[in-house]
């Protein structure tokens, strides 16, 4: 199967790495990356759309058709966030994008990028799972083909790449202990890409993916 992928927040560290996989990727057909400034890439797949506003996409709505996939890999951080304002960038703004994708590519598959320890019940006292949960929950109700939720924990970042996180630097030589001591808690940069890849080439029947089925599903 041929994949056709829209991906966001590849200026971040998944989201670079998610496209990285990508285009290095032999079924992987076509690519757009929208982004608020450019991602830094250049592959004759790859298409980009700069777009400043993501809660108003009337003015790209026709180059959002003809897609297969959605690897939303766009998010904030809820440190120092109070929870409208967090709510706002990650229920409301997810929300009005798949809303709008839902509508233009019946025959999508929407990969998500939420977190270990999110909360589907939306009432626990973590304020940033009640928040992905809500989202989740919304985006698994959509209409997609498929709505399915990546919570990765500690990743291990990809090698090369310019967006790893400052605070990963550090104690980048810890991961292979951490992985091997809790293995279900440790994935790497390069399995949340080929996981998502392999949710639409081969299919997948969870809706809600920890760390354990990320690592599987990227071995296939």
């Amino acid at each position: 199967m041929k994949i056709k992928a829209i991906v966001t927040g590849t200026t971040g560290m998944v989201g670079e790495g998610v496209l990285y996989e990508c285009l290095n990727h032999s079924n992987i057909e076509e690519m757009l990356v929208i982004n608020r400034r450019p991602c830094g890439y250049s592959h004759p797949k790859l298409k980009e759309i700069i777009h400043k506003d993501f809660f108003d996409l009337s003015p790209i709505k026709e180059q959002l058709k003809g897609y297969n996939a959605c690897f939303f890999c766009l998010g904030v951080s809820s440190i120092g966030m109070n929870e409208k304002d967090y709510s706002q960038l990650t229920y409301d703004l997810t929300l009005h994008v798949a809303e709008t994708l839902v509508k233009l590519n019946s025959d999508m598959t929407f990969c998500y990028i939420s977190g270990s320890g999110t909360d589907s019940t939306e009432k626990g006292k973590m304020m940033w799972a009640r928040v992905k949960g809500k989202t989740e929950n919304q985006l698994m109700n959509l209409g997609f083909k498929k709505a399915i939720m990546f919570r990765p924990a500690i990743i291990q970042p990809t090698k090369g790449l310019k967006n790893t996180l400052k605070a990963y630097k550090p104690v980048l030589w810890l991961l292979p202990f951490l992985k091997a001591v809790f293995p279900n808690y440790v994935s790497s940069l390069r399995e949340i890409g080929l996981a998502m890849i392999n949710s639409i080439e081969k299919g997948q029947d969870k809706s809600i993916l920890e760390v354990r089925d990320i690592v599987k599903l990227a071995s296939l």
